[in-house]
């Protein structure tokens, strides 16, 4: 059943492990009060631009952690701070029966869950498994039977809100499962998100996260290309912005995550598109909408044309960059 795994999240050609880049170091010592006389530890696996945060905010709420993350370096402020860090998602397993995973791709959660040194060499019957990644449905589907082989319990609760929420603790959670173990989820998952709604069986989360984040690139693309011609009809983009945002053309990337530099502060526009959700996460996730579109014969016309140009910024230099900067890349093409 793993090289089933592995051949299905190869299908959706999720061939990479993305080096993350990692938040400003700080003190998590400074930051952690700890109550843990009622608290159990909790293993978190995936310390990237979204585990880092969220994983801190787990501490936040007096919670041990046992970690793990590809890249050890990601560990080190973690294991500096007094939290236990381990040499592989099996010995997350054996050390913890409450298992968060925030992870890049399919690949990389089944790999996590079901490689050499997997979750499920060591996994203890009745331990909670959840995982925040953005992954295929169908994967979500396949780990949750390997699991519950196991004895124990899978929920997919992918997350909206990016690094921002992340690091406030305001993300949005969408959980796929058993529903009589959503109490237990949500308990930790309300430590890291202001919103946790249970959405079904697995894979109903991964499937809300999909077609959000399918919206969200189309909203995005639409609010660059708005801007772009504004700007170029004479429009101040700080003006423009206020307009929109008074008026019927309003969304989520207007408003709240302006891709145009200099209209807004705090967003990745402001920084060089550094930071954020990158390019090649947003490629990917259009990827999956595209494979999920296909499988259910659904037509996505716009999401399909948002997947291309995506892949386009891919090819061109853009992979690392937030994915709002689908701006600077329609304002440096001269060919459209």
């Amino acid at each position: 059943m793993a090289a089933s795994l592995r051949l299905r999240g190869a299908a959706s050609g999720l061939r990479y492990w993305s080096r993350r880049l990692q938040p400003p170091a700080a003190s998590l010592a400074a930051v952690c009060s700890r109550s843990m006389a009622s608290k159990t530890p909790v293993g978190f696996i995936g310390l990237g631009n979204m585990g880092n945060p969220m994983a801190k905010n787990l501490m936040k709420h007096g919670y041990p952690l046992i970690v793990y993350d590809v890249f050890p370096e990601a560990c080190k402020e973690f294991q500096d701070a007094g939290e236990q860090v381990v040499s592989s998602p099996a010995d997350v397993a054996e050390k913890a029966d409450r298992i968060i995973t925030m992870l890049p791709t399919s690949i990389n959660a089944i790999e996590a869950y079901s490689g050499e040194n997997g979750i499920l060499k060591k996994v203890k019957k009745g331990s909670l498994l959840i995982d925040s990644s953005t992954i295929d449905p169908a994967v979500s589907k396949e780990l949750a039977k390997e699991v519950e082989k196991m004895g124990a319990v899978f929920m997919d609760a992918p997350v909206s809100g990016g690094v921002g929420a992340a690091r406030l603790g305001n993300l949005t959670f969408m959980v796929g499962g058993v529903e009589n173990e959503f109490a237990a989820a949500q308990e930790l998952l309300g430590c890291m998100g202001s919103s946790v709604v249970y959405c079904g069986a697995v894979g109903t989360g991964q499937a809300a996260k999909i077609c959000n984040n399918m919206l969200l690139a189309i909203s995005m693309i639409g609010t660059a290309e708005a801007m772009n011609l504004g700007i170029r009809l004479g429009l101040d983009p700080k003006l423009l912005a206020k307009i929109l945002n008074m008026s019927s053309g309003r969304c989520w990337s207007s408003d709240t995550y302006n891709p145009v530099p200099g209209v807004m502060e705090g967003v990745p526009s402001a920084n060089n598109y550094q930071g954020g959700f990158g390019t090649t996460l947003m490629a990917k996730d259009l990827g999956l909408a595209q494979d999920s579109a296909t499988s259910t014969k659904s037509p996505i016309l716009l999401g399909s044309l948002a997947h291309q140009l995506y892949r386009t910024m891919c090819a061109k230099g853009y992979s690392k960059k937030d994915f709002s900067s689908v701006f600077q890349f329609l304002r440096e093409e001269e060919t459209f």
